[in-house]
């Protein structure tokens, strides 16, 4: 695994200067955070700083690699959340000896992130809590209860706007109004309660906004931002990270506390995540005053007022936040942000296992805030589903028979190939010794390449799959059997997974040859403008996949994506909820990869359509064959050598395709309703890090593909001996 790593981050420094931080900062604030690093650039002749942006989800599983193979950042930086699992795995220095005792104090404690009594991360942001935000020239007062927000909404509901947006996806941005209906949000993170009456009656409250038409419809986290942005929504739920794109906007910012709730007397309660720098394990002690040494300066004094200054983030420093920059302090805003959250902040878990409880609540509050599910049967069904996902996730499967029989079937299998090397060897040293050395030769670099990034990932994974490894068991896991597959095999979910799996291959391939062939048949007659055509239907192949998925998702908006605005006008049908239905999200996904599929097979089909010989044709014309009987009689049947291996591959690349439903769906909204097999790896290894049973689906998913090429090649091999 380290080699593999290695090759596949290159992420190790060349040199003892040069240091990378990866991080997940908004635009507006890695701009900060790189004229910072300049400056120290500046002062420090001969030392390069990095910055590396990554997604959060990407941050997390490349950084989780990248120390596993012996590499990876010096410095990451990101919330304390993403601490508890990286301490937890031991992919992180400790900072004891690094940071200073007298300066500690100098901190808001919550800046000084330990786990199991040892400091792991030191913040240079402590806040990162909702709350809410209103464009003053559209509103200049916020409301101060829920009695006000619903009396301005009604009267936005009349005046045919949106009173309020949030991102209605993520649990992160409901739970706090479950302590404002006398709730807790975590009683204890390892045995969370999520089935009660405070829960309930949250969830009713917060669905009453789309209920009532009060919020758009599909209101994930761009939707509300961009609708802030254009001034189309007066009020905004969101934190202080945003304020500098909204500052830049040039929007009127107000600032206020989640409002409070009319029916208890109650305020909401945000919850309080700080955010900084922690220091790779792998860090060489030769480096190490460097890396403290820039880690002290990234929080310290100059750095957390730059980003105050230009973006308002919160610092952690307690001399600024205290007062001692008057011209800071007397900005309104900062001074309610500042007040609002060492107030009514409930600190972050960091552990574990919250990723567990955001998954499993993630769910429950998609289908109640649509109104696909009442709040009772949602808050029922998330209890059970974060219960199950702690338990599996804290599981450690203990080491009995079961390696035993691992190791015997290995032992077979290392002895059936050697036997089969054996009986090769005679031809392998008649070829070696022939005139055909020098292509041997020539090959050993390709087949060099091959096992290193295809044959040992493979035997890597297969390992895996018969181990223990998770989050538990990082650096002591071991062979256990193979439980995992049985686990798999025997879990009703998979076999769900599999039918839809099933369901997405089969008919994106249907309509890749369908449309792939037609168009082909079209571009190979003598249209005018032909090249033009032909260049306009093999775009959606050449743009990035990823771009294309975003810019589908974006028309598969229910308000104003451009598909349903082609819906209302041009055929005066009703709006379809593309993004926010089972059904319909799932539709959107094949729609998107069937577009990004089908040139592939059009060009296969036309490159196949210009070798038929023009003779064969013209005889069939002669005959008195019309268009539709050439077809059948010659063009289909000769088009078989090229579109069988082609739709082989394109059944395995869409069984394995992730991408574009994780993308156009959001990562499998709504409520976990459009995974496949290939994105339920994804989620069962980097999600809840259960590595051992997501290599062995993984390798289940591989079985079947194996199963598929295995029967199209034996199927091939007896046509051509009929022949």
């Amino acid at each position: 695994m380290k080699w593999l790593a290695l090759f596949l981050t290159f992420s190790a420094p060349a040199l003892a200067t040069d240091v990378q931080i990866w991080h997940q900062m908004m635009y507006s604030h890695r701009e900060v955070l790189r004229e910072a690093a300049d400056r120290f650039e500046t002062s420090h002749p001969g030392v390069k700083i990095t910055l590396v942006y990554r997604e959060t989800e990407d941050l997390r599983s490349a950084f989780q690699t990248a120390v596993l193979g012996g590499s990876g950042p010096a410095l990451i930086h990101g919330p304390a959340d993403q601490v508890g699992p990286f301490a937890a795995m031991n992919l992180l220095r400790p900072l004891d000896d690094l940071i200073p005792l007298d300066l500690r104090p100098k901190f808001d404690p919550a800046a000084l992130v330990r786990r199991d009594g040892r400091l792991f991360a030191l913040a240079d942001v402590v806040g990162s809590h909702l709350m809410l935000l209103h464009n003053r020239k559209l509103l200049p007062e916020a409301p101060r209860n829920t009695e006000d927000l619903r009396r301005f909404c009604r009267k936005e509901k009349q005046a045919g706007r949106w009173c309020i947006a949030w991102n209605r996806n993520e649990p992160f941005f409901f739970v706090p109004w479950i302590p404002a209906f006398g709730g807790e949000i975590f009683t204890s993170i390892q045995e969370p309660r999520v089935n009660t009456p405070a829960m309930i009656k949250a969830l009713q409250f917060a669905a009453e906004f789309t209920r009532r038409g009060w919020m758009p419809p599909e209101s994930d986290y761009e939707i509300s931002n961009a609708l802030f942005l254009e001034g189309k929504v007066p009020l905004l739920i969101n934190g202080e990270w945003a304020w500098g794109d909204y500052l830049k906007a040039g929007i009127d910012l107000g600032v206020a506390p989640l409002p409070l709730v009319s029916e208890t007397g109650l305020t909401p309660r945000a919850l309080t995540n700080a955010r900084g720098y922690s220091v790779n394990r792998n860090v060489r002690a030769e480096n190490l005053p460097l890396i403290r040494e820039l880690l002290l300066y990234l929080t310290g004094e100059e750095v957390q007022v730059m980003f105050l200054r230009k973006v308002g983030q919160l610092p952690s420093l307690l001399s600024i936040s205290g007062g001692a920059y008057p011209e800071l302090a007397r900005d309104a805003r900062l001074r309610s942000l500042m007040a609002s959250m060492r107030r009514n902040g409930i600190p972050m878990p960091i552990d574990p296992e919250i990723r567990a409880y955001w998954d499993a609540t993630r769910p429950m509050v998609q289908t109640v805030l649509s109104g696909a599910e009442t709040a009772e049967k949602g808050a029922e069904r998330a209890q059970k589903e974060v219960e199950r996902q702690i338990a599996a996730m804290n599981e450690v499967v203990p080491a009995g028979a079961g390696r035993l029989v691992v190791f015997a079937v290995g032992l077979v299998f290392l002895v059936l190939v050697v036997l089969k090397a054996r009986a090769s060897w005679p031809g392998l040293r008649k070829e070696w010794n022939s005139t055909r050395r020098i292509a041997y030769v020539l090959m050993l670099p390709a087949a060099a390449g091959m096992a290193l990034v295809v044959v040992y990932p493979f035997l890597y994974n297969l390992v895996i799959s018969v181990s223990n490894l998770s989050i538990r068991t990082f650096d002591t896991w071991q062979i256990v059997g193979f439980v995992h597959y049985r686990d798999v095999l025997f879990d009703a979910a998979f076999w769900v997974l599999l039918g839809k799996s099933v369901i997405w291959t089969g008919v994106n391939i249907f309509f890749h040859m369908v449309l792939g062939v037609t168009f082909a048949l079209l571009v190979n007659e003598s249209l005018p403008a032909r090249p033009l055509f032909r260049a306009l239907l093999i775009l959606p192949w050449a743009v990035p996949s990823y771009i294309t998925a975003l810019v589908w998702r974006s028309m598969f908006n229910q308000e104003y994506g451009a598909i349903n605005q082609a819906l209302v006008k041009l055929l005066h049908l009703p709006p379809v909820e593309w993004l926010s239905r089972p059904m319909e999200a799932f539709s959107a996904c094949i729609l998107t990869n069937i577009w990004l599929g089908f040139p592939f097979i059009m060009v296969v089909t036309l490159g196949g359509l210009q070798a038929i010989p023009a003779s064969l044709y013209e005889a069939a014309r002669l005959d008195g064959a019309h268009a539709l009987q050439r077809f059948r009689r010659i063009t289909w049947p000769l088009l078989q050598p090229v579109l069988r291996p082609s739709l082989i591959l394109g059944a395995i690349w869409t069984f394995n395709s992730l991408h574009v439903l994780w993308l156009v769906s959001n990562g499998g909204e709504p409520a976990d309703s459009t995974h496949i097999l290939a994105s339920q790896v994804y989620k069962s290894a980097f999600v809840l890090y259960r590595y051992g049973h997501g290599a062995a689906l993984s390798m289940v998913n591989f079985a079947l593909l194996l199963v598929l090429a295995a029967f199209y090649l034996r199927s091939q091999r007896h046509e051509e001996e009929a022949l």
